[in-house]
């Protein structure tokens, strides 16, 4: 089974990392879900939730102030302003 590998960086530290089946966010584009084999994409984040479905089956879930997503090779990196 492929995974992602995520990460979740405020611009002072490691908000959370791990492995994960699915991230969903919202971009000025609109709602974006990314599963393991996207395309390569980097997208601006609006205010609101992104939610990570860990391989576990829990779900994480933080509140982002703006920022940016950024997709390649399996791995998501969410860099913003972000809260639990």
């Amino acid at each position: 089974m492929s995974v992602l590998t995520v990460e979740v960086v405020s611009p002072d530290k490691r908000v959370w990392s791990g492995e994960a089946t699915m991230v969903s966010a919202r971009t000025l584009e609109g709602d974006i879900g990314i599963l393991p084999g996207h395309a390569p994409l980097l997208g601006v984040l609006v205010d609101g939730k992104v939610e990570i479905k860990v391989v576990t089956g829990e779900k994480q879930e933080f509140t982002i102030n703006g920022g940016f997503l950024s997709v390649s090779n399996n791995r998501v990196s969410v860099l913003g302003q972000a809260s639990e």
